[in-house]
């Protein structure tokens, strides 16, 4: 496996990294600045979630109609108009009056466009890198993930006390503009992947061939449900500890880091099929603790614990990218990362709901049994039957 020295000398992965890392920050900082916004004018933990998870669940309408433009656009204006279109949106929500539903037409939109651009984000990943890098470079784009969420928590935590949320908001447009910057100065102009238009129809018959091939479709699931409903439980971090969500996200930022560094470089390929469940479990089972509605030094220590098991989608991801032809490598990778965030949504959603019924602590430990649950029903769904070896070997079947 190449390492990262080599990793960074390989022409464009350089800018493509610098500008998924600028614009995960800006998504850190204008999300923590636009739940604030939205939590002290409400006091809704579900109005709160939607606030910061919204364009993930409205990235499941980008994934049923534009996601086949993501092989058929010139990836570096692609990614530009991308992070231009999120910096007008972000600059928007921070006028003074502007109306909450307003706000959150805004966030719908930008949820469409963004499904659009992981799936180019993606499938030029896959095209800069040799076949063998594959899993290095995405652990190193998840890694930027924690290390940018880290320090976009901490830097939204210090603009929320110095300026306003509107200032955080203002703060995270800059940082789009920095992305669209990035992408139009440091990526090479490269021809589309796939010919011909990207449509609707082209869109959704894609997406059945993807979803037709059993295996797919249960990395689709694994992929997208169990880590989806731990990030609803992430989404009651303002109203469970609303002056110390910052320090949670952080804390969930760098566990997710250290996974993605463990499994990425230091995990053998032979033990890379046996790991994936047991991390992904490892992802839910520390929220169980918050059936205790324990204190905050147990709560950190079970926010960081819970993060490493994100890595086991990096292991995923590598089955995924074997599983797919190298024309539609996009409009996978896209499909992931767009049904990966719609049930990020949709947990932030569920999450919201069942706090306001209930309180965010006792929401968080529901999510995680249902989390362990889903996890153990597709390891149960994927194993392969043995009988028909017994059968072959002339073994006794037993009657029912």
């Amino acid at each position: 496996m190449p390492g990262y020295r080599a990793l960074f000398r390989t022409p464009e992965f350089t800018p493509l990294f610098l500008g998924g890392a600028t614009q995960v920050a800006a998504q850190t900082v204008s999300g923590l600045g636009l739940a604030t916004l939205v939590y002290r004018s409400t006091g809704s933990p579900l109005l709160s979630s939607l606030a910061m998870f919204g364009p993930a669940l409205a990235q499941l309408v980008g994934a049923t109609t534009l996601l086949s433009a993501a092989d058929r656009l010139p990836p570096r204006a692609a990614l530009t108009a991308v992070a231009l279109v999120f910096a007008a949106g972000t600059a928007a929500q921070s006028l003074p009056g502007l109306p909450l539903g307003a706000a959150f037409a805004i966030l719908l939109l930008q949820g469409v466009v963004g499904s659009l651009g992981g799936g180019v984000r993606y499938g030029l990943l896959r095209e800069v890198l040799p076949r063998g890098a594959f899993l290095l470079g995405r652990s190193v784009l998840n890694m930027s993930v924690g290390v940018c969420q880290i320090a976009g928590f901490a830097t939204g935590g210090l603009l929320l006390a110095l300026l306003s949320p509107r200032g955080t908001l203002l703060t995270g447009a800059l940082l789009y503009l920095a992305a669209a910057a990035t992408a139009r100065l440091g990526l090479s102009p490269r021809a589309p992947r796939a010919s011909g238009r990207g449509s609707v129809a082209e869109t959704r018959r894609t997406n059945a061939r993807l979803w037709s091939s059993p295996p797919r479709r249960r990395l689709y699931l694994a992929l997208w449900v169990p880590n989806g409903l731990i990030v609803g439980c992430e989404s009651l971090f303002v109203p469970y500890a609303p002056e110390r969500a910052g320090l949670l996200f952080a804390c969930a930022a760098a566990g997710m880091l250290a996974g993605d560094a463990v499994v990425g470089r230091l995990l053998p390929a032979g033990r890379r099929g046996r790991a994936a469940a047991p991390l992904q479990a490892l992802l839910a089972a520390p929220y169980l603790l918050f059936a205790l509605d324990p204190g905050l030094p147990y709560a950190v220590a079970a926010i960081t614990v819970s993060a490493v098991g994100y890595s086991a989608s990096l292991l995923y991801q590598e089955r995924l990218v074997a599983l797919v032809p190298e024309e539609l490598s996009g409009h996978a990778l896209g499909l992931h990362a767009s049904g990966m965030l719609a049930l990020q949504g949709l947990g932030a959603a569920l999450a919201g709901a069942l706090a306001q019924l209930a309180s965010p602590a006792a929401a968080m430990s529901l999510l995680a049994v249902g989390s362990l649950g889903v996890t153990l029903a597709l390891v149960l769904v994927g194993k392969p039957s043995r009988a028909p070896r017994r059968a072959a070997r002339g073994a006794p079947r037993r009657t029912p």
